[in-house]
């Protein structure tokens, strides 16, 4: 990134014309992100770098040169394709100041600190427009998030500033050298538990948060990341208590309420959470927040029209809150009215629009335009969300493929005759494995209707203990682990067994068996069945196209990244075929394959097939699944209420003329299914 110093000299030089030029040369010697696909490497990496710098340095030269149609112009574009650049934002912020549009200035400063809290010029400018608008209370905590950035270490704000632009290897090598030196500093702490995050590596983010709260038990925010921290590793008692902490110092307090309300709700506690959310909505009853939670506790439970009418509220109260307009579509059974369709379609045309907002209404316009039949129009917006999100994503195909190799050439039959015998003998685990979108909601559904098994959630357990066997090698080739597993003695394969069970006995009601319905776990099948050999293990396969594009137009809360694009989630795919077979070869018999099709087909007889295969009594509730009363936390929530319908077999091929680019990624994998 020589060429971004060279024109910052020029800029602080005032030679601006010169800086100009050798930005939009950047600028064109980079790569848009937005016409790669597929793989990615380090060359193509640096160069969107190069692209997006260029496009941030040519628009404030040309702001600084009073050409503000071409600023204008330049932002736009980038916004378009980095939509999270917090500088992005705050750079338009300066723009309309500069032009006089104090409104317009304010929405993108705001904008700038949530796509990055630290950019302090972001907050000072706040202050300023809030202070001439003679709204005191709002500028002095403007202030106050400025006067605390610029009191902490230069490193640790180099540091915030490098994790918000997704420069988080640079950011973890310098603060873990600063916590080195300053082990007690509470802030470094956070910020590193944001990087550990950001990896999927939580179990080192609630260690960092569960420290920094010892340190600073009165600090607010590490409470609540902490709290959220534990959400994701889905140790909810634990969260619970971290709420009720909260709560005891002022009840009142609606942030503290609603956090309360949400960890009442994962934990089981319905009616204390509704209680809560209502008291939070007496005191802000248009908080369209609040309302979107609430919306989301009906899904949760299967309160459909009250769901609906929460949603409503909240992007009424909002109407650009697309989390509420997703929330509805994600309800899979709601109908978008015609009123609701235009409003959307308008949302979507603004530039100013939030990235996060833009994604989910993309996504629920896809899901009202199909509804309406208008496939085309539905793919449109199906793909603009998948787009945006993979320009996002920092997932690579290859190195997925090559970590599912890695299990295939280290967990070979010699690993499980090696370890035969070893490990924790509970029977309690039916996994249910595969793919997103495949089914696997529906057997667990069917599964946990049963006397004799608890439905709980989709696990972390094992992908958080795969993390920890990896360390801090995080490479998918040549890396620690799965390698590891064959210098894992017995007792040590005990203990992580038995450390499963224990740590998710709180998930579970008293039956002897429970269902974990984490589907990445397929990826993991050697460590499970080395801690856990008496484990059950089912793999929902569905047909290659359904499956595929089910997980392509389906806006994922988190993780599933490999979905954002038509030929990633072909490659995985057929990744997880390939590795599937290799289990069947190396675990004969001990792997259930239950396809999606057959259950639709014969719900009946393959009931008794899965519950043959699990060793329990047939129970006439497997077959009426839909009448069992359970809380669903998947997309497939409301589904899995109703009776099988044979309709959404075949719903892909409504867009099969823009899915080439799938079924050439799939390859023969298309042409073997139905895989026995």
């Amino acid at each position: 990134m020589d060429a971004v110093s060279d024109i910052q000299k020029l800029m602080q030089a005032g030679r601006f014309e010169p800086a100009l030029t050798a930005a939009i040369a950047m600028t064109k010697a980079g790569r848009d992100p937005r016409e790669i696909s597929g793989q990615r490497d380090r060359e193509t990496h640096a160069q969107t770098l190069n692209y997006v710098e260029g496009l941030y340095l040519q628009a404030v030269c040309a702001r600084y040169l009073k050409r503000y149609d071409f600023a204008r112009t330049s932002l736009a574009d980038l916004r378009q394709v980095a939509p999270d650049f917090g500088r992005a934002h705050q750079e338009t912020g300066h723009l309309a100041r500069a032009e006089g549009r104090l409104d317009d200035a304010l929405d993108a400063y705001r904008r700038a600190c949530r796509a990055n809290p630290g950019l302090t010029a972001s907050w000072r400018a706040q202050a300023a427009i809030f202070t001439a608008q003679g709204k005191a209370p709002d500028a002095k905590n403007a202030n106050f998030q400025a006067d605390r950035l610029e009191g902490l270490p230069p490193i640790l704000l180099a540091v915030t500033n490098f994790i918000y632009e997704n420069k988080t290897v640079k950011a973890e090598k310098l603060v873990r050298g600063y916590l080195q030196k300053n082990p007690k500093d509470v802030e470094a702490m956070r910020l590193l538990a944001e990087i550990a995050t950001r990896f999927g590596v939580f179990d080192e983010a609630d260690f960092l948060l569960e420290s920094a709260v010892t340190f600073a038990p009165d600090n607010v925010q590490l409470r609540l990341e902490y709290i959220q921290i534990l959400r994701k590793r889905q140790r909810y008692g634990e969260a619970l208590k971290q709420a009720e902490d909260l709560y005891a110092r002022d009840s009142k307090n609606p942030l503290f309420q609603s956090h309360l309300a949400i960890e009442s709700m994962q934990t089981g506690d319905h009616e204390r959470a509704f209680e809560l959310f209502t008291q939070v909505l007496d005191r802000m009853p248009n908080d369209y927040a609040t309302l979107t939670s609430l919306g989301h506790a009906h899904k949760t439970f299967g309160n459909h029209d009250e769901a609906v009418d929460s949603y409503r509220a909240s992007y009424t109260s909002k109407p650009d809150h697309g989390d509420a307009w997703f929330g509805l579509a994600n309800l899979k059974t709601y109908k978008f009215t015609d009123k609701e369709i235009t409003q959307m379609q308008s949302l979507v045309a603004r530039t100013e629009l939030g990235f996060s907002d833009r994604v989910n209404l993309c996504f629920s316009l896809g899901k009202a335009f199909e509804d309406r039949k208008d496939f085309k129009q539905a793919f449109v917006h199906y793909e603009r969300g998948n787009d945006l999100k993979y320009v996002q994503s920092r997932y690579r195909a290859d190195e997925m493929t090559k970590e599912l190799e890695a299990q295939a050439e280290h967990c070979g039959a010699d690993l499980f005759a090696a370890k035969a015998g070893q490990g924790h003998d509970a029977p309690d685990p039916i996994f249910i494995l595969g793919l997103p979108r495949a089914g696997s909601t529906l057997l667990e559904q069917i599964i946990a209707s049963h006397s004799q098994v608890d439905g709980t959630l989709e696990l972390p357990n094992i992908l958080s203990m795969s993390f920890q066997l990896r360390g801090r090698d995080r490479k998918a080739e040549g890396g620690r682990y799965p390698k590891i597993l064959h210098d894992l003695p017995a007792d040590k394969l005990k203990q992580l067994g038995e450390r499963y069970i224990n740590d998710t006995r709180i998930h579970r009601k008293g039956a002897p068996f429970f269902i974990d319905k984490m589907p990445n776990n397929f990826r993991h099948i050697a460590l499970i069945k080395l801690i856990l050999p008496n484990a059950k293990i089912i793999d929902a396969r569905r047909h290659p196209m359904a499956c595929c594009f089910s997980g392509f137009k389906q806006h994922f809360a988190e993780g599933q990244e490999f979905t954002y694009g038509l030929e990633n989630m072909g490659k995985y795919y057929r990744d997880y075929v390939g590795l599937m077979d290799h289990w069947d070869a190396v675990l004969p018999g001990q792997i259930l394959r239950v396809q999606y099709e057959d259950v639709v087909a014969d719900t009946e007889g393959q009931v008794h097939r899965i519950l043959d295969y699990l060793g329990l009594p047939f129970e006439q509730a497997c077959v009426d699944f839909h009448k069992t009363k359970r809380s669903v936390r998947t997309a497939s929530s409301e589904q899995v209420r109703q009776p099988i319908f044979k309709s959404g077999l075949e719903q892909w091929k409504n867009f099969e003329p823009w899915l080439g680019p799938l079924k050439e990624s799939l390859g023969p994998v298309l042409e073997r299914y139905p895989i026995k």
